[in-house]
């Protein structure tokens, strides 16, 4: 820890992560002159740092490794002396499209889960035994030809039967026609995928009924997934519908009189799977927000439950850390592979890796995808990892699971749902009113934007930073988890933030 000579520990206004790392973090803006105890050293600041931001800690010279988060962030292109600013003018990334594979840092035993303290919670029992921590009605369009339809039909459903479901929510999107080969399969897949979410009590399809994403098609597809009864599943083409808008609120009164009948049952918190994202990070996040999100993680898949990683770009630089986590060998060859299929992308498109982190990114403090893809990480906590899946693919085990998906906050959100998440914990040290078609409960950074923003953000995680607050809060959050779970709404949920969005890699016709 970093204390400033006239400050008691509480209020220091910087931060060492750990003991090997070279740079420490301003907890406060810091004014050029001041003065600081850093590891018993003195160091005077040599320019103002804003807050979130970096201060070096010794002396780097130009191509000098600096650490984080006890690893390499990047390297000096410029000297560095202590109390300098660490940023984009001295600080590079040191990431190449190469892959590092050690098979020797996975291959160590991995303890097995233990149920330690499961909580009871509400839900919605399936008929296949399956949870859901809501009793939607899913309105998916086929083709962007008809997302009006599906938009119309949500909101009259939405108002009309508020006291019979939880929701309506139309599953919008532009595709399903004009697409070849992957992207067209893709589409099929995901939404295929998120019709079948246990969330969604009633599913009705709408196809235009000349695209390329066609009705019996996708019917099949749902059947691989998760076959549905057949009386909370509904569909027509609106080109044979003499009314496509009263065609779709006669099967929405059918699949409501099905649905009004679902009532919560106990169930256990291990059988709700948690998606975890961060988007809009600043140097705080990897401080406060996502290291309490890997706490939860890992009481969470001690109890048994399920939790899902994605964002791959953004695990670059640290993906060594996740294989030497894998539960088998095979595990960690996997996450090597994923990692190294997503660099010849980029590699292919001619793009760079050092195009992440954002502008908001770097305005917050974070300065390299290594030091981005650290901070990221923590979200997972020590959770060994038991499941890699590619774009689309469903959880089948408990414990960590690590998804293909790109770090775009819609796209990741929509394969986390399509994945199987009953909800998702967000992250945010910038904030974003984004949300998913499951609950998304944002987490902020620094108290600041809790206070700045409460109409997005949900749960407060700046005091994490005070180790004497910490038990408290992870008691907090895991309690707002079950009180989502039990069908308290999150704030995307009240303002209707509630989109999908499919990830597009190939041609357009």
């Amino acid at each position: 820890m970093i204390t400033s000579k006239t400050l008691p520990d509480e209020e220091s206004k910087a931060i060492l992560i750990h003991t090997l790392d070279s740079v420490a973090v301003a907890l406060s803006d810091i004014e050029a002159g001041a003065y600081l105890i850093i590891k018993g050293q003195a160091i005077t600041c040599n320019e103002a740092i804003m807050r979130g931001h970096k201060i070096a800690i010794r002396a780097h010279e130009s191509g000098d490794l600096l650490y984080k988060y006890g690893h390499p962030i990047g390297r000096a292109i410029a000297p560095i002396a202590p109390g300098d600013w660490v940023h984009n003018h001295n600080l590079r990334s040191n990431l190449d499209y190469g892959i590092h594979d050690d098979s020797q840092e996975y291959n160590q035993p991995i303890k097995s889960f233990s149920i330690t303290n499961d909580k009871t919670i509400k839900a919605y029992r399936r008929h296949d035994g399956a949870i859901g921590i809501r009793n939607q009605l899913f309105i998916i369009p086929l083709v962007g030809c008809v997302t009006r339809t599906a938009e119309r039909l949500a909101n009259w459903a939405r108002h009309k039967f508020s006291d019979d479901i939880d929701d309506a929510i139309a599953l919008t999107h532009p595709h399903g026609c004009s697409q070849t080969g992957t992207d067209l399969e893709s589409t099929k897949l995901l939404l295929s995928a998120l019709a079948c979410h246990p969330n969604a009590g009633g599913v009705l399809v709408i196809g235009l009924g000349c695209e390329t994403n066609r009705l019996d098609a996708f019917l099949d597809a749902i059947d691989n997934h998760r076959p549905l009864p057949r009386d909370r599943l509904k569909y027509f083409s609106a080109q044979t519908a003499e009314n496509e808008i009263e065609t779709g609120q006669s099967a929405i009164h059918e699949l409501v009189k099905i649905m009004k009948n679902d009532h919560r049952t106990d169930a256990l918190m291990s059988e709700v799977c948690i998606g975890l994202k961060c988007g809009g990070s600043d140097g705080f996040s990897g401080l406060t927000a996502n290291p309490l999100m890997g706490r939860l993680t890992d009481i969470h898949t001690k109890n048994g439950g399920t939790a899902l990683l994605t964002e791959i770009p953004e695990i670059f630089g640290a993906e060594h850390l996740l294989a030497a986590r894998s539960q088998s060998e095979t595990i960690g060859h996997q996450i090597i592979n994923l990692v190294a299929d997503f660099k010849q992308r980029f590699a292919k498109a001619g793009e760079g890796l050092s195009d992440n982190p954002s502008p908001g990114n770097k305005q917050g403090g974070i300065t390299t995808l290594e030091e981005k893809s650290l901070g990221a990480v923590q979200k997972g906590g020590q959770s060994p990892i038991t499941e890699v899946m590619r774009y689309g693919e469903r959880t089948t085990k408990p414990g960590l699971g690590l998804l293909e998906a790109p770090g775009n906050d819609a796209v990741s959100t929509t394969a986390l749902a399509a994945a199987g998440a009953h909800l998702i914990l967000f992250s945010t040290g910038r904030g974003t009113p984004l949300g998913t078609i499951v609950p998304t409960m944002k987490l902020s950074s620094q108290s600041e934007l809790y206070q700045h923003k409460p109409s997005w953000i949900d749960f407060d995680c700046g005091a994490y930073l005070n180790e004497k607050e910490r038990d408290q809060l992870i008691d907090e959050l895991e309690a707002k988890i079950i009180a989502c779970a039990n069908g308290e709404r999150l704030k995307n949920e009240i303002n209707e933030e509630q989109s999908i969005s499919l990830w597009k890699q190939g041609v357009t016709l």
